[in-house]
């Protein structure tokens, strides 16, 4: 389908090439049949004039020898052209002695060469038809033009067909690019060998790759060293903080050594992500059921509604914990009220504030980065663990805006199939009342390996 869309595409570069060489062709064409024609046409008058010439004077041989009159010799001015006459008593007939002259309008598309001179202070002329020249100057230029044509219907398609490896090896670097743009810093062009302009773009791209992955893996490398570094430091803190005598000011260090322990735990749990070392232990689970108790054991004022509600093969350890983000990130950087429906198995959370910003919308979300001030302040954390988390159990996260407002985040979850339920991926159930399809301005990070 792709291939045939791109033969379609009429700005398409095979084509621009097609119609450049093509152009060019018509261009060569042109420029050769017009220089042959008027070579050919100078040569013909060339040799009309030598044939009138020698025409007159064998004429004139023949009067003075035979004293007769020759059918081709004419003797009265009023049988010749008055151009002709005009050129025999201009410089030309002072030169040469005669004139000659191309009638190309004579009746009937009949061309003749006229040759004159004085003889005994009359002029005489004789006529030669030149017919057969003209019929032969237009038998070549339809020649000419034929077989350009023949060559331009070859010439173009073969050049199409040419542009074909040049193309391929275009589209081969954009789709790895796009691959890169998308989170797969794995991706290569595959350039192999060759010095053209197009390996030395395939090259870049992959060294651009390299590059990315290289910083990629060492920013994971320092966030992971970062938070076992503190971890034993942290514990100490948190032993010490429990010893504090009761008091505000201790209450204030708790709080503080509680902060600092989550997002070391948090920083902890990336680096696991970004490594691949975790691992999901599924099992059938009632996601009501489990929804509920997650949204009720976070503590926050939450709307939580169900419908027609499934059994999903998951980690409900790991569920627990993308559902606890997302409320959590509702409540934190949206505004009230915060809902969360489950139908089939589909978990949608939503709040209404002033939404997603459109960062986090094209590229997902990131570490340390919320994207807005209006989104509130923190680290970026919640929604990259739960978009980790959703990866390593299989499920979808899609993030949106809602049109009426607010920010919307929709897992998709796979339906318990050990029982011979349903066997579609995603539940039946739309995964909000009335719309099972993403809003505007939404990006779907199911598949996407987290840039972060």
């Amino acid at each position: 389908m792709g291939i045939r869309r791109d033969l379609l595409n009429w700005r398409s570069l095979r084509w621009k090439i097609a119609v450049l060489v093509a152009v060019a062709c018509c261009a060569i064409a042109l420029t050769v049949g017009v220089l042959v024609h008027r070579s050919t046409l100078a040569r013909s008058l060339n040799d009309g004039r030598a044939k009138a010439v020698t025409q007159l004077s064998r004429d004139l041989q023949d009067h003075e020898r035979d004293a007769t009159l020759p059918d081709s010799l004419r003797m009265s001015p009023g049988a010749m052209p008055v151009e002709l006459l005009r050129r025999l008593r201009g410089p030309q007939g002072l030169r040469d002695g005669y004139a000659t002259w191309y009638d190309g309008d004579g009746p009937g598309d009949h061309p003749s060469m006229w040759a004159a001179q004085t003889y005994r202070g009359s002029p005489v002329a004789v006529e030669v038809d030149m017919t057969p020249d003209l019929l032969t100057r237009r038998a070549l230029d339809r020649h000419m033009w034929k077989y350009s044509l023949a060559a331009l219907a070859i010439v173009v398609p073969l050049s199409a067909l040419a542009a074909e490896l040049p193309n391929r090896r275009l589209r081969r670097v954009a789709r790895t690019a796009r691959r890169i743009t998308s989170g797969d810093l794995a991706a290569r062009t595959g350039a192999g060998r060759g010095s053209d302009e197009l390996a030395e773009i395939s090259a870049t791209v992959d060294s651009m790759a390299d590059s990315l992955l290289g910083r990629l893996l060492a920013e994971q490398h320092f966030t992971a060293d970062v938070a076992h570094e503190l971890r034993t430091p942290l514990m100490g803190l948190v032993t010490a903080s429990g010893l504090l005598p009761e008091g505000e000011a201790a209450d204030l260090v708790r709080d503080r050594v509680r902060v600092l322990r989550t997002l070391v735990e948090n920083l902890l749990e990336i680096s696991r992500l970004d490594a691949g070392a975790e691992q999901a232990d599924t099992q059938p689970v009632p996601l009501g059921e489990l929804v509920t108790e997650s949204v009720r054991r976070t503590g926050l004022q939450t709307q939580l509604t169900a419908s027609g509600t499934l059994t999903t093969q998951t980690d409900p350890r790991r569920l627990d914990r993308i559902v606890t983000n997302l409320v959590v990130n509702a409540h934190r950087h949206g505004r009230a009220p915060v809902e969360v429906h489950v139908a089939g198995t589909c978990v949608t959370v939503r709040d209404h504030g002033p939404g997603f910003p459109r960062r986090l919308l094209a590229d997902g979300p990131q570490r340390f980065r919320t994207g807005a001030s209006e989104r509130g302040r923190g680290h970026g954390l919640g929604l990259t663990i739960a978009l980790g988390q959703a990866q390593v159990i299989g499920a979808s996260l899609s993030f949106a805006n809602a049109p009426d407002g607010g920010a919307v985040a929709t897992l998709r979850l796979p339906p318990d199939t050990s029982d011979g339920g349903p066997t579609q991926r995603w539940g039946p159930f739309p995964c909000q009342p009335g719309r099972d399809r993403l809003p505007p301005n939404s990006v779907d990070a199911g598949q996407r390996k987290p840039s972060d």
